[in-house]
C-alpha cells in the first residue's frame, strides 16, 4: 500500500482520516479473483444455467479450492447481478428478465452502431484483412455447428470493429457489456447462425468501402435482429 507523505502521517490523527486510521486497502487475492472469473465464465457460457442452484461444496470441489473463496465469489457475483442469494435457500444463477435483456441489447445497439461508423472511417487495409479472418473463423464454426466457437467468433469480431474505431472510451464501454451480450447470445447463436454471419459480411464490406453511414445502418439492423431473435425465443419458451 502506498504510504502517505511523512508530513501527512504526523498530522493524520487530528484530520478527517483519524476515524479510519487503522484501516488498510486490501489487495484482492489472486485465488479469489481466479475463482470469481472461473464461476463467471461458467455462467456466461451457460455451463451453469439460469436458475441453477449453486452449492458451495460442489463448486469448491469442481474448482479444486476451499469453500471460502467460492463463498466470497458468490457474494461478489450477487453484487454484479449474476447470482441471486436467497435466504434459507442458497445461491442461484440469476435468470435475466425480458426487461433486463431488452435494456442491455438496446444499449449495445446504440454503442455498436456508432462503433461501426467509426470503424468505416478509420479502417486500414490490415484492419479489413483481420475482420475477414475473423469472419472466416465464424463461418468455419457455423459449418461445424460449434456453438461455443460461434459465440467466441462473434464476440471477437465485434470487439475488433470497436477497436478499429480508435475510440478507447467507446471500446471500453462495449467491453463492459460484452459478457452479458455473450450470455444472451449463446442460446440464440444457432438460430441466428447464417443470417448473423451474412450480416457480418455485409458490415465488413461497408467498412472496407469506408462507408460510415452504411456500416452504421448494417450494424443497427444486425443488433436489432439479434435483440428480436432473443425475444422471439423467450416468447416461444413461455408458450
Amino acid at each position: 500500500m502506498t504510504s502517505l507523505p511523512s508530513g501527512r502521517r504526523a498530522a493524520k490523527s487530528s484530520g478527517p482520516l483519524s476515524a479510519a486510521a487503522s484501516r488498510r486497502v486490501e489487495r484482492p487475492a489472486p485465488l479469489r479473483q481466479a475463482v470469481y472469473d472461473a464461476l463467471l465464465e461458467l455462467i456466461v457460457n451457460r455451463t451453469l444455467a439460469p436458475g441453477q442452484h449453486l452449492v458451495e461444496a460442489e463448486l469448491a470441489e469442481y474448482l479444486g479450492v476451499s469453500r471460502q473463496p467460492v463463498r466470497e465469489a458468490l457474494q461478489r457475483l450477487q453484487t454484479d447481478g449474476w447470482v441471486d442469494l436467497r435466504p434459507a435457500q442458497g445461491a442461484f444463477v440469476h435468470t435475466p428478465t425480458e426487461e433486463e435483456a431488452d435494456q442491455l441489447l438496446a444499449v449495445r445497439s446504440v454503442l455498436e452502431t456508432y462503433s461501426a461508423k467509426l470503424a468505416a472511417e478509420h479502417a486500414t487495409a490490415t484492419d479489413v484483412k483481420q475482420l475477414k479472418k475473423l469472419q472466416k473463423a465464424g463461418e468455419d464454426a457455423l459449418v461445424a455447428a460449434d456453438v461455443d466457437r460461434l459465440v467466441e467468433a462473434n464476440a471477437n469480431l465485434h470487439a475488433a470493429v470497436a477497436a478499429i474505431g480508435r475510440n478507447k472510451v467507446l471500446s471500453e464501454m462495449i467491453g463492459l457489456v460484452d459478457r452479458r451480450v455473450r450470455w444472451y447470445y449463446t442460446p440464440i447463436a444457432r438460430p441466428r447462425s447464417r443470417d448473423s454471419w451474412n450480416e457480418h459480411a455485409e458490415l465488413i464490406a461497408a467498412i472496407a468501402d469506408g462507408d460510415g453511414e452504411r456500416a452504421g445502418e448494417v450494424m443497427h439492423r444486425h443488433a436489432e435482429q439479434t435483440r428480436q431473435t432473443y425475444h422471439d425465443r423467450k416468447t416461444t419458451e413461455s408458450n
